[in-house]
Parts: structure tokens; sequence; C-alpha cells
């Protein structure tokens, strides 16, 4: 059984999971196949890199941890990758696993929810699981941003349409 609670923070879970795909797709599509595979120095990863590493990341938190099946992610292979995909099979596949995850989030109860998981050498409960990979994969979005601004110098207008001067109404 679900509280009110508890579907709030799974409806906004999901809600703030899947406003990062699109984002990701608005900058992608500003850039040629070999701008996703450049990274700007040796600490810093490309945007196929990132895409790769939110992929096995999303994956290992939600998909095995939460979803139970077998971790199986090789993190180090996210960040070696040169290339290997074009800009189209990277989105691809992380709508794919970011579909997989929220389908699990939205079947999670609230015992589910508050059990605590081995994950990644940490014991997380379920929220704390879906907290992660929401603020994590609004992170590494902001880097892809970020790094499209760089290259192309414009803005991306990700809430266009919307005033956000707006005041709070009390």
């Amino acid at each position: 059984m679900k509280t009110g609670i508890t579907e709030e923070f799974i409806v906004a879970s999901v809600l703030h999971i899947n406003e990062n795909t699109p984002r990701i797709e608005k900058c992608f599509a500003q850039l040629s196949e070999e701008e996703v595979w450049i990274s700007s120095n040796e600490s810093s990863n490309s945007m196929g890199n990132l895409v790769l590493h939110l992929c096995g990341n999303i994956t290992q938190y939600i998909i095995s941890a939460l979803g139970g099946r077998q971790d199986k992610r090789q993190r180090d292979e996210e960040f070696s990758a040169k290339g290997g995909y074009n800009k189209a099979q990277l989105i691809e596949k992380l709508q794919q696993v970011v579909s997989q995850a929220t389908s699990i989030i939205e079947e999670m109860s609230e015992e589910e929810l508050l059990r605590k998981r081995k994950v990644q050498g940490f014991e997380l409960s379920g929220i704390n699981i879906i907290i992660h990979v929401t603020e994590h994969y609004s992170y590494h979005t902001g880097q892809i941003a970020y790094y499209t601004k760089q290259l192309r110098d414009k803005a991306l207008h990700f809430y266009g349409g919307k005033d956000l001067n707006q005041r709070n109404e009390l």
C-alpha cells in the first residue's frame, strides 16, 4: 500500500528524472558526432562518456538494486570509451535505461522504499537510492548542458515559454 507521501515521492522523482533526457537530447541535436566524444582535457569526460556513465549508474542503482536484477556494471569502461556509439545510439540507450528505471520506481511499495540494500559499497534505503539517481542524473545533465553552451555559445532554453520571474504565492 502506498500512502500519499509515498505516492508524491514516486511521482516527483519520476518527473525530475524524466526532465533530464530531453535536455540531453536537445544538447546532442546541436552537436556533431565528433563533438559528443571530445573531452576538454585528461581529467574531463566526453559527453558520450557521461551518457554511458549515467546508463551504468542508473542501471546499477535502480534496475539492479531496486529491480532485483544482477549487477553487471563495468564502471571503468564507461569512462575509457572513446567512441563506439553514435549520438542516436547513446540517446536510445539512455531512453531505454531511464524507461526501465522509472517503471521500477513507479512500482515501489513503501516497504521497499524503506528497505536497505548494499549498492556500490554503500548501504542505502530505496528512497536514498532514488534521490541519488535523481541528483546524479541532473548533475551530469548540467555538465552536458554547460559543455554544449561552451561549444555553441548560445542558450539552451530548457524552460522556453515559461516565465521564471514569477513570485511565489503564499
